[in-house]
């Protein structure tokens, strides 16, 4: 009896390694995060829900138990525009989530079946969607952020500070109370690295394409964080935006986050690694601060 199931336990083993192998970064640590606790107090009511006109779906997240009235966030993952899902960020629905807000994660399309400004256009109708909708999953629609890393942090600036991409879908863009931008490219022409360059190669003007080009002062207040470590979008990005909104009398704050690298970032919002940096509790502090109860 004993060796079968010595036999069972390595079977199973050797089943979850391969689950585990096939499984993304991302999604590797969404499992991790699971079973060191993070989905405790958590739900996820929705399940690829379709929204905008491109067959794109979503997830959305939020606290166990009764949810009425509670302050919305809508992430973006990152992945250079060429990677990424909804189900691997599930770990930074969940830490949100347990800290109160209803969470909407989009999938949005990807390079090489879409160019600029196509990940916008993505990044409008969820919000949209979420206007419509977020209701009726607890959450309060007056009262929504938006955060995002690394290429989702780029959607997260462009819509903040350009109104044309949620004007377009007949979105007030006053919409956005707060924006947290985690390791986000904000000021990266010219064009130096492949992914940039595949991704923005659709711009008529590329000067378009930055969110630093529309920095202004009646932006909703914005969180920009990054790191010190980060070579894959340097923390130049986030300084120079900072500065730039600050110059137009915007509200901004900054973090530069010590010894840690642009993966680390995003890392930090899980329950394992959440001791890297206080990412999380830096973004929820500032969220609740510009989007208080009513």
């Amino acid at each position: 009896m004993r060796w079968v199931l010595a036999v069972v336990a390595l079977l199973v083993v050797i089943a979850g390694g391969l689950i585990y192998a096939l499984v993304s970064p991302p999604g590797q640590l969404s499992l991790l995060d699971a079973a060191m606790g993070g989905s405790t107090g958590t739900e996820r009511p929705g399940t690829a829900i379709p929204f905008g006109s491109e067959g794109q779906t979503l997830d959305v997240w939020r606290p166990a138990g009764p949810v009425t009235k509670r302050p919305v966030l809508i992430f973006w993952y990152g992945g250079g525009w060429v990677a990424g899902t909804r189900q691997g960020y599930a770990f930074a629905a969940r830490a949100f989530a347990r800290n109160g807000f209803v969470v909407v994660v989009p999938d949005y399309r990807k390079v090489p079946q879409i160019r600029f400004p196509a990940m916008l256009h993505d990044g409008a109708q969820a919000v949209k969607w979420t206007r419509d909708h977020i209701a009726e999953f607890g959450g309060d629609p007056t009262r929504i952020g938006v955060a995002g890393h690394s290429a989702g942090a780029y959607t997260v600036a462009m819509l903040t500070l350009d109104p044309r991409w949620l004007a377009a879908e007949h979105v007030d863009p006053k919409i956005i109370k707060a924006a947290v931008g985690l390791s986000g490219p904000y000021d990266f022409y010219p064009f130096d690295k492949k992914r940039s360059i595949d991704a923005m190669q659709g711009a008529k003007d590329p000067l378009m394409t930055q969110p630093i080009h529309f920095a202004r002062g009646d932006a909703a207040p914005m969180l920009l964080v990054t790191s010190t470590e980060d070579t894959e979008v340097r923390p130049r990005n986030a300084i120079h935006l900072a500065a730039a909104l600050k110059a137009h009398g915007g509200t901004v704050e900054l973090r530069n986050y010590p010894g840690i690298t642009h993966e680390n970032v995003a890392m930090a919002l899980s329950v394992p690694f959440r001791g890297k940096a206080p990412v999380l509790a830096d973004s929820v502090a500032f969220l609740d601060a510009a989007m208080p109860a009513r």
